[in-house]
């Protein structure tokens, strides 16, 4: 019992001082693109986690529909085989039309409800509901399609180049219609 409690203790004093406040105990990723990330090194050593407040938001890519929110987390989308993560805040009702993905999408809800659905055809009653916290993977190649209840925030991760291609071409909000 000694023993176990030793090591315990000895375990927390290691994660406290490896989660001390010093400039070179904290928790490292690429950042996004900030300010305090611009002034880390570049070689990849030291970039610093982004909080929240620290994401710069701004309307989405013109490949999405009008009203979404976007960000860029870590990496950069458009290079290949480069992992990145990006978020999107959609607004309540918000739709996204049957399209696909040249590579698995790992979706994690972070807030409101992601409403998703497989298949070449929208369909309310094809949406599956994924509340906060919740995880989905939508496989490389697959239609899906999705939808927001409420305003929803959700986290994605995938491997560049990041690419949407809708299922019907008079979807895509690119093109003139």
């Amino acid at each position: 019992m000694l023993l176990r409690l030793s090591f315990g203790a000895a375990l927390l004093a290691t994660f406290s001082l490896a989660c001390s406040d010093d400039e070179t105990s904290r928790i490292m990723a690429q950042g996004a693109k900030t300010a305090s990330a611009a002034e880390s090194p570049s070689d990849g050593s030291s970039h610093e986690m982004s909080r929240d407040n620290q994401i710069h938001w701004g309307p989405a890519p013109p490949i999405f529909p009008a009203g979404a929110q976007f960000a860029v987390v870590q990496g950069d989308p458009s290079v290949a085989g480069q992992i990145f993560t990006v978020r999107l805040r959609l607004p309540n009702g918000y739709v996204l039309p049957p399209h696909r993905h040249p590579t698995d999408e790992h979706v994690t809800v972070l807030r409101g409800t992601f409403l998703l659905g497989f298949g070449e055809d929208f369909s309310q009653r094809g949406l599956a509901p994924y509340p906060a916290d919740g995880f989905v993977t939508a496989a490389a190649n697959m239609p899906h399609f999705a939808s927001a209840r409420g305003v929803t925030e959700v986290q994605v991760h995938a491997i560049g180049p990041f690419a949407l291609t809708y299922v019907h071409p008079e979807d895509d909000p690119t093109k003139t219609k």
